[in-house]
């Protein structure tokens, strides 16, 4: 592709329709980075929906509380959908993994139902394996509400989907998209653009870009949501700035906003206004884009998978938005009735 891609920005939602179109004319004008398309928009999985045949568990330093091992197991789910359940709660219900049960998007996704007690924080670099890989119907056995951290990011959590072995059953999947191009602006000259999936498309399509005042600087990536490329970007760490690493490792005890005890300089990537504290990952020319991949993936592909039992298909372009912005669109979709099935 020679040419920089246009979309139609469609309905404002919510946010300034002038200051989405004064951030989009930015958007558009920011280099592509990388780029990663598929031959044609068909889907990328099998068109039945997928589960898994068996069990895997995977176990890493708690991401709240470095102290303890945490683990986590794949299942298969006798219902449709991505389910939580705490096995330390035995009498609460199973959470289903959809936008109507999101807790908070504060600092991360948290997923409740039922007691307060019945949460999981952190679920995004989880839940973004069910776009990510094309399965529709897993069960997460968790023993507390607090999920385990890698330092090859999601990579293990695909090893361990992969290991119980995805299944193909006899039943369709069952796909969403919206109704018509709409837009949905935020506070920081940010916005997300949802466009519809056409002429029989089961693909889903992320044009995404960031603008850090640090040394991440602008990155911009285009893609197609596919197993290879999303076992590429798996790789790809949470950042941090400096000063938020150094305030999780000594005051974040006291504030839960920065309890995060189990980063390293090995499971994050850290970075300051002229360079990087560890060794960046994605190099591409003289960027490194391993914080691009983490958010266009990890990030906005897990609020793209609140949509319960159905997968979302389409076109979705991102510029510098974070997880309420995302997450708020998807509610909206559904509050708005924009959501539609194919």
């Amino acid at each position: 592709m020679t040419q920089l891609p246009d979309y139609r920005i469609g309905k404002t939602v919510f946010g300034s329709t002038a200051s989405i179109a004064a951030a989009y004319e930015r958007f558009r004008n920011q280099p592509i980075d990388e780029m990663r398309l598929a031959e044609d928009r068909s889907c990328p999985y099998s068109t039945k929906r997928r589960g898994l045949a068996g069990e895997a568990p995977v176990a890493g330093v708690g991401t709240f509380d470095g102290n303890f091992k945490q683990t986590l197991t794949f299942a298969p789910s006798a219902k449709p959908g991505w389910w939580i359940r705490r096995m330390d709660h035995p009498e609460q219900l199973d959470t289903m993994v959809d936008i109507s049960n999101l807790w908070t998007s504060a600092q991360n996704l948290v997923m409740r139902s039922g007691s307060e007690h019945n949460y999981l924080r952190m679920v995004e670099h989880i839940i973004a394996l069910k776009l990510g890989l094309g399965v529709d119907d897993v069960l997460l056995k968790v023993n507390s509400g607090d999920p385990p951290l890698f330092e090859q990011s999601s990579l293990p959590l695909i090893k361990a989907m992969e290991h119980a072995k995805i299944v193909e059953s006899d039943r369709d999947a069952s796909f969403v998209t919206v109704k018509e191009p709409v837009a949905f602006g935020g506070r920081r000259g940010d916005f997300l653009l949802f466009l519809p999936a056409e002429n029989g498309e089961r693909n889903l399509r992320i044009d995404c870009a960031i603008t850090w005042k640090t040394i991440i600087g602008c990155q911009r990536v285009l893609f197609d949501a596919t197993p290879d490329t999303f076992r590429y970007a798996a790789l790809a760490r949470t950042n941090c700035t400096h000063r938020q690493y150094v305030a999780a490792l000594t005051i974040g005890k006291l504030f839960a906003a920065t309890r995060n005890w189990g980063y390293s300089k090995r499971n994050i990537l850290i970075h300051g206004k002229k360079k990087f504290y560890n060794e960046p990952r994605f190099p591409v020319g003289e960027k490194f884009l391993e914080p691009i991949w983490h958010r266009a993936t990890l990030d906005l592909m897990a609020a793209l998978a609140l949509t319960g039992p159905d997968r979302f298909v389409g076109t979705v372009v991102s510029y510098r938005a974070g997880h309420t912005l995302d997450c708020d669109a998807v509610r909206a979709l559904y509050r708005n009735d924009l959501i539609c099935s194919l």
